[in-house]
C-alpha cells in the first residue's frame, strides 16, 4: 500500500513542480505587461479585464471537471502577485513638467509609501521632517505638490505653517480625518487644495484595487491629473464631501477601533488564555482573534488620535455603548422570542447585503482554514 501510495503522490509532486514552472511564465509575461502598462499609462488594475478573465477561466474549468470557485480562488492568489511585481516597472509620469513633490512627514509609514510611489512614477521628491524646518522655504519654494503625512494630532498645526507655498502650488492631506484638516488648507493656501484619505495602510505591496478617498478642496481642473496618476497606480478613486467622510470613518474607523480595543482590554481584564482559545477556536474565531491582536501589535498613539480625533466619535462610542445595555436587558428577562424579533428586524435592515456578506466571509474562512497551522 505504502508504495502505491508513494508512487502516486511521487507524481502529484511531478504535476505540482510543472505548476512551479508555468507560474514562473506566468510572472514573466507579467512583468512584460507592467513594461508596456508603464510605458503608455496604462492603470495597473483593470477590472472589466479581469472579471472576464475570470469568467473565462471558470467555464473552462467547469467543462474540466474542475469548481469554478477552486480556479478562481487560484488566479486571485496569482493576480496579486502579479500586480506586486508590476511595481518593478514604474508608472507612466502623468505630468512630467511638474516642479518637485514635497512630502510633509515622508519619512512616516505611509509618507514613505507616497514617496516611492512617486518616484517609482518619475517625480522629483523632496522629503520635509520635523527637523529640517529651517531650509522649509527652500524647499518649498519650488515645489508644485505639497503632501502633508503627519499624525493627526499636528496635522492641522503644520498646515497652518503652509502659508507661503507658490500660487499653483497643489496642497494635499493623507490624513484619516477631512473636515478640519480640509478646512485648514483653505485658509492657508489660496491654490488649489485637495483632501485624501488612503483606505490601507503602508505595508501593502501594491496600490491595486486600494481605495483612496477624495474630497475637493478647490481647483479641481489643477489635481485632476493626481487623481489620474494614483489610478494609473491601480487605486480606485471614491469622491465625497468631507462632512460624509467624517461621518462615514465614525463607523468604519473610531468605532471598529475601539470595539476591538475594548475586546481585547476585556480578554485582559478576564485574565483568558489566548493559547487555548487559538486551540479550541472556529475559524471566525480566530480571525476575529488574529484582527484583535493586529491592533495590539501597531502604535497606540495613532488609534487614539482616530478615536478621540472629534466629539462626533464619542458620542456614537457612546450611543453604541447604550445600545448594548438595551441588548443586554432583553437578554436577562430571558425572552428568546424578543431576540429572535429582534434579531430579524436587524436582518431586514441588511437586506441582501447580508446574503452578499455571508459569501465572502464564507471565501475568507476557507482561506483562514487553508492557512492554520498546529498551534
Amino acid at each position: 500500500m505504502n508504495e502505491e501510495l508513494n508512487a502516486l503522490r511521487d507524481q502529484i509532486d511531478h504535476v505540482d513542480k510543472q505548476l512551479v514552472d508555468l507560474l514562473a511564465q506566468r510572472l514573466k509575461l507579467v512583468a512584460g505587461v507592467g513594461e508596456v502598462k508603464s510605458r503608455y499609462g496604462i492603470p495597473v488594475y483593470a477590472p472589466e479585464r479581469e472579471a472576464a478573465m475570470l469568467a473565462s477561466r471558470r467555464a473552462e474549468a467547469e467543462a474540466a471537471g474542475i469548481p469554478a470557485d477552486l480556479i478562481e480562488d487560484v488566479l486571485r492568489r496569482v493576480m496579486r502577485e502579479s500586480y506586486s511585481s508590476e511595481n518593478d516597472s514604474g508608472f507612466k509620469c502623468v505630468k512630467p513638467e511638474l516642479r518637485r513633490i514635497v512630502v510633509v512627514g515622508g519619512q512616516g509609514q505611509l509618507g514613505r509609501l507616497f514617496v516611492q510611489m512617486f518616484r517609482l512614477s518619475g517625480y522629483q521628491v523632496d522629503i520635509l521632517e520635523k527637523d529640517d524646518w529651517e531650509q522649509a522655504d527652500t524647499l518649498l519654494a519650488g515645489a508644485s505638490v505639497v503632501l502633508v503625512a503627519v499624525p493627526i494630532d499636528i496635522s492641522c498645526q503644520i498646515i497652518d505653517r503652509l502659508t507661503h507655498l507658490p500660487a499653483d502650488c497643489l496642497l494635499v492631506d493623507i490624513t484619516s480625518i477631512k473636515q478640519k484638516p480640509l478646512q485648514h488648507m483653505l485658509a492657508a493656501h489660496k491654490g488649489p487644495v485637495l483632501g485624501l484619505h488612503p483606505m490601507f495602510g503602508p505595508d501593502v505591496a501594491s496600490l491595486a484595487k486600494q481605495v483612496i478617498v477624495c474630497c475637493d478642496g478647490r481647483g479641481a481642473e489643477q489635481y485632476q491629473w493626481l487623481l489620474e496618476q494614483m489610478q494609473i497606480w491601480g487605486a480606485r478613486l471614491q469622491s465625497v464631501t468631507a462632512k460624509e467622510h467624517d461621518d462615514a470613518m465614525s463607523f468604519i474607523q473610531a468605532l471598529r477601533h475601539f470595539t476591538t480595543y475594548a475586546y481585547g482590554y476585556h480578554l485582559f481584564e478576564e485574565k483568558a488564555d489566548i493559547k487555548c482559545l487559538l486551540a479550541l477556536s472556529s475559524p471566525i474565531y480566530r480571525l476575529e482573534l488574529a484582527m484583535v491582536g493586529r491592533l495590539f501589535a501597531q502604535d497606540p498613539a495613532l488609534y487614539a488620535d482616530i478615536i478621540l480625533s472629534s466629539e462626533q466619535n464619542l458620542q456614537l462610542i457612546r450611543r453604541y455603548h447604550q445600545r448594548m445595555g438595551e441588548a443586554i436587558q432583553r437578554l436577562e428577562k430571558g425572552d428568546k422570542q424578543v431576540f429572535i424579533s429582534h434579531f430579524k428586524e436587524v436582518a431586514a435592515y441588511f437586506g441582501d447585503y447580508a446574503q452578499q456578506f455571508l459569501r465572502e466571509s464564507k471565501q475568507l474562512l476557507a482561506q483562514a482554514s487553508d492557512r492554520r497551522h498546529h498551534d
